[in-house]
């Protein structure tokens, strides 16, 4: 009939009765008459709210002595965060609307009260300290309710708070509450980029199919405005170079794209910065990487080619042999009426014979070989 009930000096519990609280047990031993086997003991743990919701509810309401003498209540409205500390070290992130009762005894609770009315942002001593590693292998909870945001140098952060632009972020860290509302940051290189659009398949006027590659360097010259303007700036603008690219070579002939290619890239750009004029996005350069034609008209084009290096190459011939006919021709009038240029032609021609020959044998004297009686043995 009489129960015994043994509380340690670390913990608190419940006694029931038939499931509904009666009261605290502290440490130490507990006796009671129970003839009916209806009262039972519920060991709690000191480090954890109490986790009986309804029991804490009613505890609020109908025993609030208890409350204040056994536990540390912490309750935050629909606008207020809350920063909970055990002995003077963070160890959780409260959302609002929380509700909890927390044990005296093991350790010393205080709540830090965040009015999320007064903005998103938090300062930035407080988001230095939620990156600190110690904190993070402390196991902070709740950390899922504030975003961090770590722009690099060379970099910009665009935030969002509900779908709209606020503002843009400088290179460092940033923290935001994402409770009750929407909150991104999105990275913007503020550096020069390079934008590839390839493989573009483009029939040009006189309907041969082109594959051409172009490339285009950019960068931003208004960032909230481009984000205000347009919903993704770099897909926007490389839709913006594949129309100018169709434009340009669509309403050409294949002559005249591979004559002058500088065109196309002075075309595109010039249409590109027309549509992109007032959107924050400054189109720096464009220049098409190169241009594949078909197999067919490859080889007809290389046989093209052929054939006019081919003909060239006969009229140039041709001019050569004209020419040395020609100086031939003035050779001969000047030897005709000048017999001692006749004679140092002869020698000249004598000189390139002999030296192909190791031995020449002369007989008659120099006489007769300059009068052509030369006789020329090789050994």
């Amino acid at each position: 009939m009489w129960k015994r009930y043994v509380v340690k000096k670390n913990e608190l519990a419940l006694l029931m009765s038939e499931g509904d609280f009666v009261k605290v047990l502290e440490p130490g031993v507990f006796k009671a008459l129970d003839p009916f086997n209806r009262l039972s003991m519920q060991p709690v743990r000191l480090d954890a709210p109490l986790a009986d919701a309804a029991l804490a509810d009613y505890l609020r309401v109908q025993a609030p002595d208890i409350v204040s003498r056994y536990f540390v209540a912490m309750d935050l409205g629909d606008d207020e965060a809350g920063l909970r500390y055990e002995d003077g070290l963070l160890v959780e992130l409260l959302p609002p609307g929380t509700r909890r009762l927390y044990w005296r005894g093991l350790f010393e609770h205080r709540l830090e009260r965040v009015n999320l009315a007064a903005g998103s942002e938090l300062p930035k001593e407080l988001a230095m300290r939620l990156v600190q590693p110690t904190l993070r292998a402390r196991g902070v909870a709740g950390l899922v309710g504030v975003l961090l945001a770590a722009v690099p140098a060379y970099n910009v952060g665009v935030l969002k708070i509900d779908g709209k632009v606020e503002r843009l972020l400088e290179p460092g860290l940033s923290a935001f509450w994402r409770y009750s509302r929407d909150v991104s940051v999105e990275l913007v290189d503020q550096r020069l980029q390079a934008l590839e659009v390839g493989g573009q398949e483009i029939l040009t006027r006189d309907k041969v199919a082109l594959r051409l590659n172009l490339s285009a360097t950019w960068c931003y010259a208004d960032v909230l405005r481009a984000f205000a303007q347009l919903q993704k700036p770099v897909d926007h603008l490389y839709r913006e170079l594949q129309f100018a690219l169709r434009a340009a070579v669509g309403t050409r002939t294949l002559d005249e794209l591979l004559e002058d290619k500088q065109m196309i890239d002075e075309v595109v750009t010039a249409q590109v910065r027309a549509r992109l004029a007032d959107t924050g996005v400054d189109i720096r350069g464009v220049g098409v990487k190169d241009i594949v034609l078909p197999g067919d008209m490859k080889t007809i084009l290389t046989q093209v080619v052929e054939a006019e290096k081919s003909a060239q190459a006969n009229v140039i011939r041709r001019r050569e042999e004209t020419a040395a006919t020609r100086s031939l021709l003035n050779t001969a009038k000047v030897m005709e009426d000048n017999p001692v240029a006749l004679r140092l032609k002869e020698l000249e021609t004598l000189e390139r014979i002999a030296e192909r020959i190791d031995r020449i044998s002369v007989f008659g004297g120099l006489d007769q070989v300059l009068n052509g009686l030369v006789s020329i043995k090789s050994a």
